[in-house]
């Protein structure tokens, strides 16, 4: 039996217009055709994000898909075609995360399928239960082909929330962030996070995206050229409008710097270096070095990334020491570091944290990672797993815990939010809000993945939080992309992928508070509701 139905055209309807013809056709597709053009579409709309950044392929991608689901024979057809489609966006956008066990594939070789495959199969379950619902919700409110288009957005975006809490939280190349890369124009319609979010960016990109598949749809009277139009009209005012908010929001906040000046250091270890300790003492005098270079301003901190110092600085004195010698008068060097459970007990506990040091040697204030990484800093349920697994981090021991956002204040210098790695990529859970810092602190460390999409991505997403709590982000890498962006998303200083130095720069001031730092998802839950209210009550 075929997995689709014929595509119902009712008597004296037209099918004149090429598009008409293209959706007909489409939905007639059964079997390896279908499902091959399935997975296409799924690459293809990946494409849209950093670095390619092609954004208008979602114009192409979103039409196709909901053209091949018009012809599924029933509410299975199309979650498996909407599973086959998120898989293809996963593996296209996301196959870079199997790039970080090749820094010991001798050990993790066997894991490279679940890695390559296995993390795609999973996420693109959401994407599959965006379709589904979609498809129970057409046929059992009897929406019209508009409300199926706009119920559509609302699943897709609402399961994307889903996907970013379920768990742990995976939201990593959400659609939105299509308009996160290089694209001309693209960061106009990027601003409107600041009001809605990314989850609410996301709706909008899909609802815009997918209103061009109702040109496709055949009709029984004559349209105009104007009815015919409209929903290309209306797809375009979707972008337009917040693109010219959005433009309006970054003509309306110019860049404006602070008398605070700061250090970023990129060392750019490899990865398969980092750990061995042959190396650290290397390691660690590339980074004095690279902080001692004179200024030609007085600095107030230095920067290093995610574990610049891979021992307890509290159990080191001269490591401390050596680290007071290149903080700036009166200042700090703030480091990522693996924290341990302090002395004198023994070493049993451990954070990936920061640590503010001063001139004296003395750590003043710390951080601990809250958001860890399941599999690469812990395993979860490693108690009642079957089998033991390590993590791919060096190691044995499980990473802990910290206690959620927090700012840090050090005399001389703004309060910031610090944020380790992948804390980034989640919206709304970076700020201690009650306490509300002057600007973002993001260390990272993305040698592990080479020259692969992940470091860009990274980049674009933690830009991303900055315009939506309209704060600057100073952004410092191992390797990856280091960085400083202003309140308002511009980029202003930038250190690129394998470059060892390090950049002198004056920190950006904080913008207004954003709607967004205010309300949160909420305004997002609003348009859902919105949008859903029309579908239910615009029965065919």
């Amino acid at each position: 039996m075929p997995e689709v139905s014929v595509l119902r055209i009712q008597p004296g309807a037209r099918v004149a217009t090429p598009l008409c013809r293209v959706a007909q056709e489409l939905a007639l597709l059964s079997g390896g055709r279908r499902y091959g053009l399935g997975l296409l579409l799924g690459a293809l709309a990946a494409a849209a994000l950093p670095p390619i950044d092609l954004t208008p392929l979602v114009f192409v991608a979103f039409p196709c898909i909901l053209w091949l689901d018009s012809g599924s024979a029933g509410a299975w057809a199309s979650f498996r075609l909407g599973w086959v489609f998120g898989f293809g966006f996963f593996v296209a956008g996301m196959y870079w995360v199997a790039a970080a066990l090749f820094v010991d594939i001798a050990r993790f070789w066997w894991l490279v399928p679940f890695a390559a495959a296995g993390l795609p199969a999973v996420l693109a379950l959401c994407v599959g239960a965006a379709f589904l619902a979609t498809h129970l919700g057409s046929r059992g409110l009897g929406l019209s082909a508009a409300a199926r288009v706009v119920f559509f957005a609302a699943a897709w975006s609402a399961f994307e929330w889903v996907r970013g809490h379920a768990l742990t939280g995976l939201p990593w190349n959400l659609i939105g962030y299509a308009w996160a890369g290089g694209f001309p124009g693209a960061t106009a319609v990027l601003e409107n996070v600041a009001w809605i979010g990314i989850y609410g960016l996301s709706f909008l990109t899909v609802l815009a995206a997918a209103l061009p598949a109702l040109l496709g749809a055949p009709s029984v009277a004559p349209m105009s050229r104007g009815a015919r139009a409209a929903p290309a009209i209306a797809a375009a005012l979707l972008v337009l409008v917040p693109a010219a908010a959005g433009a309006l929001r970054l003509a309306r906040s110019p860049t404006r710097f602070t008398a605070t000046r700061l250090r970023l250091v990129q060392p750019s270890i490899p990865q398969s270096l980092k750990w061995d300790p042959r190396r650290t003492a290397a390691n660690f005098r590339r980074l004095l070095a690279l902080s001692a270079a004179p200024a030609r301003r007085p600095l107030a901190a230095i920067l290093w990334p995610e574990a610049a110092v891979t021992f307890p600085l509290d159990r080191d004195g001269a490591a401390r020491r050596a680290i007071a010698a290149v903080a700036p008068k009166g200042g700090y060097v703030l480091t990522g570091v693996l924290r341990g459970n302090p002395p004198p007990a023994p070493l049993d506990k451990f954070w990936n944290s920061i640590e503010a040091v001063d001139g004296s040697g003395r750590i003043l204030a710390h951080y601990d990672k809250t958001h860890l990484v399941p599999f690469g800093e812990y395993v979860p349920l490693r108690k009642v797993l079957p089998l033991p697994l390590e993590k791919v981090t060096a190691g044995s021991v499980d990473l802990s815990a910290g206690h959620g956002p927090r700012t840090i204040t050090l005399k001389g210098l703004p309060p910031f939010a610090p944020i380790i790695c992948y804390e980034a990529i989640f919206p709304g859970a970076i700020v201690d809000e009650r306490d509300r810092p002057e600007w973002l602190f993001n260390v990272t460390n993305d040698a592990w993945y080479g020259h692969t999409s992940g470091p860009y991505q990274h980049f674009a997403i933690a830009r991303t939080r900055a315009i939506e709590e309209g704060l600057p982000l100073v952004r410092v890498a191992n390797n990856g992309i280091s960085g400083v962006v202003d309140a308002a998303g511009r980029v202003v200083t930038r250190i690129d992928l394998d470059d060892v130095g390090y950049a002198d720069v004056a920190l950006p001031a904080a913008g207004p508070r954003t709607l967004y730092s205010w309300a949160g998802d909420r305004l997002f839950f609003a348009m859902l509701a919105l949008a859903l209210l029309p579908a239910a009550l615009r029965r065919r």
